[in-house]
């Protein structure tokens, strides 16, 4: 892989996203009540992760990797992508109009369009027990991290964004500083301010990861003793983190070098909403976050959502 920032310029991911939002743009009606607190989403959907491009949000369902997109601007929307009765989990979109989805305990990534839901790339990540969770884009790969197993899976893009084959999936090992303990491991994962590197949150142990992409070492973020412990879904802005810790009904928000070595804790965020929120996108001045609802027993019947709160720490 070329040894240049992982993104070398964080505007042209977002201005991608803007490109993909306008194609995709249709008018609101009179009637609509704009930007609802609330998205509804499927009985029995079971959602976790979440990305955004424009108006639309798309979510993946642990129960059978079903992917739904919503219009954020009027709370609608409709199952694009039938799942291969196996989980998705994080979710990014790219510019291209691509979802990039992990697998969860299959192993898998699956690559569809975010439009017709059209399957892209099925890849195997691994054949050991394995939970593929999080999901990152940057300029040359797809990043997945891996909640049972001490790597980062890989899939590494074409000059022109082409998907690999098969072969072309890779496996970076975590060294250095990481430590893989008993329960949840690698989570929620994101770059450093600089684009240089990874932050990676183990869910167990509370700590925070930089992780050098090319070498796999694995160094903890000094954050002053702050604890991220149930930390998941993560959303970067600038040098702003925002950390979700599910079973806490919290948002941990951050302040990271540009390097990602060091931060510390500004505040966090809360609603009385929150159900066992997961992971979280921005839309403007707004936070998005699905309810998992991990604490209550799943069943075709029961309902799900995502929250809209500000991304205002208070």
């Amino acid at each position: 892989m070329r040894r240049t920032p992982l993104v070398p310029s964080l505007l042209t991911a977002t201005l991608g996203a803007a490109t993909l939002a306008a194609g995709l743009l249709v008018p609101a009606t009179a009637g609509d009540k704009p930007f609802p607190d609330t998205v509804a989403l499927p009985d029995g959907f079971q959602p976790e992760g979440i990305t955004i491009a424009g108006r639309y949000a798309w979510f993946g369902s642990r129960a059978d990797g079903d992917v739904y997109r919503a219009d954020l601007r009027t709370g609608e929307g409709e199952r694009i992508a039938e799942g291969p009765g196996t989980p998705s989990v994080g979710l990014k979109v790219d510019d291209r109009g691509r979802l990039f989805i992990s697998g969860g305990t299959s192993g898998t990534a699956r690559v569809v369009d975010a439009e017709t839901g059209e399957l892209l790339g099925d890849y195997v990540l691994s054949t050991d027990p394995s939970f593929v969770n999080d999901v990152v884009l940057t300029e040359d790969a797809a990043w997945f991290t891996d909640s049972q197993a001490a790597v980062l899976h890989v899939l590494p893009l074409g000059p022109d964004g082409e998907l690999p084959t098969q072969a072309g999936v890779r496996r970076v090992p975590l060294t250095g500083d990481w430590q893989q303990v008993d329960g949840f491991n690698a989570n929620g994962l994101t770059l450093t301010p600089d684009g240089r590197a990874l932050l990676v949150v183990n869910s167990t142990s509370g700590l925070l990861y930089r992780v050098d992409p090319t070498t796999g070492e694995a160094r903890v973020v000094d954050l002053g003793g702050t604890s991220l412990t149930n930390g998941d879904g993560m959303l970067l802005q600038g040098r702003k983190l925002y950390v979700v810790q599910n079973q806490d009904q919290r948002i941990t928000v951050l302040r990271v070098s540009a390097d990602g070595t060091s931060g510390e804790r500004v505040g966090a965020i809360t609603d009385a909403d929150f159900d066992v929120p997961t992971t979280v996108a921005r839309k403007g001045q707004r936070l998005y976050l699905p309810n998992a609802r991990f604490t209550t027993p799943p069943t075709p019947e029961t309902t799900y959502d995502a929250v809209k709160v500000s991304s205002k720490v208070r």
